[in-house]
């Protein structure tokens, strides 16, 4: 969405949107270090993530101080606002919205008033119960409504900042942060990867199925929680674990407490592997990396083609690409360039510049793939448009034959649990056969990997895997169609107390 004033506009080609990333969380606990500046540099790893707000939280041991705006992390911060973020307590995050509009209300992290003090929390995921938890703050303690402000929570993370800020024991008496989120979060279903913290200690904790990576990281000086370990490399920090799934992580002057809020059910996301986190990047002690050149390996075995060259769909097809000339002994090349800052400027395109499409984005090299048959690697599917686009422009640009290979099986389902895919009748392997979307494409042929590869490729058990976007098993129970949705929230809000009501009728 254009903005006037200067700042990023991610949809620069609307048409061409893939698969939107989930949330990029952050969280330190260092007295004596700059934590504004090791969060910033924390999200500068995590930006793949979420290039549509970005947010910092800063405690000094008596208050909390929230910096946050729309774009991504360079354009929001710079020394004078990072200067003014003083203490020993941070958390951050870069947003890809999932449940609420891409607007400044609803960038992270949140932040809330409590009885004890206040709360500022960053949520990576999606949830599911969206409707349950707004019912359960609609019924929240006069005064803890208030500090929720429900009338203006239109996103899922808002909900669960009034639920940790607004509960209260038995005889009415409120409860700190550290008390009130083993009662909250096992209330809370669907993916989320939380850092949040109080004015004199930092939180982390996620959910029982652990869809969502989250990792824990050891300082000289203190603690780090990040999405990827990539967050944890990029300040020097040490990687200590993963935070487990269903665990609450609480860190202050007394050291680090562990508490299990949930029976573990692991379920990580395939995605993870396939897409969403960078290849430098280990989760549950696989290498994001390899895993992807284990793909590319795998679907050179299950799909062989006859032809002159291998070429990615830059970056995200490189090591899949790798993997495949590897296992195929068809040479690799690099037949097309990427332009590393599309989708980073505020600058809307013109009418005639929108028409040239992928071409902001890839350039083809004529003089390596003209006259050769290729295999063109790429990671997913989902609408088609760019592959459509880009077999178009490669075979403009002399080459012979266009095979393209998919290092992930067709994606049929719709993701709610932090990946904003296109709706399920957008999607193009939604009622069609491989046959058919390769002549949509316009390529020689068409092949996927097999689901059973692709778990294969990342070393881990399938049911410790979610491959609903695949094969249509979720993890848990999804409620009703009408209360899933990314606009639900913001529905209920222009609904007034008619619509909370509803919410809260059995």
């Amino acid at each position: 969405m254009p903005r006037g004033d200067g700042r990023l506009s991610h949809d620069l080609l609307p048409g061409e949107k893939g698969p939107q990333d989930a949330c990029g969380v952050f969280g330190v606990w260092a007295p004596g270090e700059e934590v504004a500046k090791l969060t910033y540099f924390g999200l500068y790893a995590l930006q793949h993530r979420g290039q549509e707000s970005a947010g910092i939280a800063v405690s000094n041991g008596s208050q909390i101080l929230v910096f946050k705006d729309m774009g991504l992390v360079s354009q929001v911060f710079d020394e004078t606002s990072l200067g003014s973020l003083q203490g020993h307590i941070a958390v951050g995050h870069a947003r890809y919205s999932t449940t609420g509009a891409s607007v400044w209300e609803n960038a992270q992290p949140t932040f809330r008033a409590t009885p004890h003090g206040s709360l500022a929390l960053g949520h990576n995921g999606n949830l599911v119960n969206t409707a349950e938890l707004s019912g359960m703050v609609a019924a929240l303690p006069p005064d803890g409504a208030s500090r929720g402000g429900r009338a203006v929570a239109t996103n899922d993370t808002d909900l669960v900042t009034a639920l940790l800020a607004g509960q209260v024991d038995d005889d009415g008496k409120p409860l700190t942060v550290e008390d009130a989120a083993p009662l909250v979060l096992p209330r809370v279903k669907g993916a989320f990867s939380l850092v949040f913290m109080d004015e004199q200690t930092l939180y982390a904790a996620r959910d029982p199925q652990g869809i969502r990576p989250l990792v824990l990281g050891r300082l000289d000086r203190g603690w780090v929680v990040a999405s990827e370990t990539a967050g944890l490399d990029i300040v020097g920090a040490s990687f200590i674990r993963e935070v487990e799934p269903g665990e609450l992580i609480a860190i202050d002057e007394n050291g680090l407490r562990a508490s299990r809020f949930a029976e573990a059910k692991p379920k990580g996301c395939v995605f993870e592997y396939v897409y969403l986190a960078r290849p430098d990047t280990e989760i549950a002690g696989r290498n994001v990396y390899l895993s992807r050149v284990e793909m590319g390996r795998q679907l050179a075995a299950e799909a062989p083609a006859d032809a002159d060259l291998v070429i990615p769909t830059p970056e995200s097809g490189t090591p899949a690409a790798i993997g495949y000339a590897e296992a195929s002994g068809i040479p690799y090349g690099a037949g097309l360039v990427k332009n590393s800052y599309v989708g980073r400027t505020f600058i809307q395109p013109s009418q005639t510049i929108r028409q040239l499409g992928i071409r902001l984005k890839l350039n083809p090299l004529k003089e390596v793939i003209g006259g050769k048959r290729l295999v063109v690697v790429d990671d997913s599917i989902v609408r088609g448009n760019t592959q459509r686009a880009l077999v178009r422009m490669l075979r403009e640009a002399g080459a012979a034959e266009v095979h393209v290979r998919i290092s992930s099986p067709p994606i049929k389902w719709p993701c709610f649990f932090g990946i904003d895919f296109a709706t399920r009748a957008e999607l193009i392997a939604n009622g069609a056969s491989v046959e058919e979307i390769g002549q949509s494409l316009g390529a020689d042929s068409l092949a996927y990997i097999s689901t059973d590869g692709m778990i294969e490729a990342t070393g881990i058990p399938k049911n410790n895997l979610c491959r609903a976007c695949f094969d249509g098993e979720y993890p848990m129970e999804l409620p009703d169609p009408e209360l899933l949705g990314k606009h639900l929230l913001e529905t209920e809000v222009a609904g007034g107390p008619d619509a909370a009501d509803a919410l809260r009728r059995p």
